[in-house]
């Protein structure tokens, strides 16, 4: 995995809890924090036998300039997070993101009318592109206006009222960043609302916590975690690149 900083990642000890429990001794599943994403050219000459990676903050967007080639999704959305090195050499760029956000959706069992989401980064277009797939309106609110977008002093009560998903997609609250959250109205969400963070560690965010102090149902990351490693196992998997 390539990012910066890579304290908050889960993926080393989800893939080598995996690896073990199968068995796989031949495959590893290594953390490279990168200070620039120019680094990236450097550290894959490094590391030749590199089958792939995924990418974290702050690099799913810039990593696309280093990319040849991008699955349509990923194109669609304008961010990766998860590269295959194949037999070429060439690096294709998924983004396994909207598998793991769709199916956690799915599993939830959720209908909602509208959603806000938090954050405007490469894990906020992954969610949106789900969101237009699964034809649920959305709000995008951001530390920055823009002309689709809201900034964080706009929401106010009616905007709350009326979108009963809020979504955070930003880093707010990660670990080891825990006493932070999104600034947004709380005394307005009620038991109608679901809070999803993408956040999973830690596994209760203030975030979460805010919104069950008012009744809300809550929701982290770790089942889109599970969800969209595996998928990005399944284009990785070696039996299948050495078919």
């Amino acid at each position: 995995m390539i990012g910066f900083p890579l304290s908050h990642s889960f993926s080393k000890r989800y893939f080598t809890e995996k690896f073990v429990r199968e068995n796989l001794t031949e495959c590893s599943y290594e953390l490279f924090p990168l200070d620039s994403i120019k680094l990236l050219p450097e550290l894959l000459k490094r590391h030749p036998e590199l089958l792939g990676f995924n990418v974290t903050i702050p690099y799913k967007q810039a990593v696309l300039h280093y990319l040849d080639e991008l699955d349509s999704d990923a194109e669609k959305v304008g961010a990766v997070n998860t590269v295959v090195i194949n037999s070429k050499s060439r690096l294709v760029g998924y983004n396994t993101d909207v598998i793991g956000f769709r199916q956690s959706l799915v599993q939830a069992r959720s209908t909602h009318h509208r959603a806000l989401v938090l954050g405007s980064g490469g894990a906020s277009k992954a969610v949106t592109f789900v969101l237009d797939e699964m034809h649920v309106p959305y709000t995008l609110v951001s530390r920055h206006a823009g002309n689709t977008r809201l900034i964080y002093s706009d929401i106010n009560k009616d905007i709350i009222s009326n979108c009963d998903l809020i979504i955070n997609t930003t880093p707010l609250g990660m670990y080891p960043e825990v006493d932070s959250y999104p600034p947004i109205p709380y005394h307005f969400i009620t038991e109608k609302h679901l809070l999803y963070d993408l956040v999973y560690n830690p596994p209760q965010t203030l975030f979460m916590i805010k919104g069950k102090a008012h009744g809300a149902e809550v929701l982290n990351g770790l089942e889109m975690l599970y969800l969209q490693a595996e998928a990005a196992w399944e284009l990785w998997n070696p039996a299948k690149h050495s078919q």
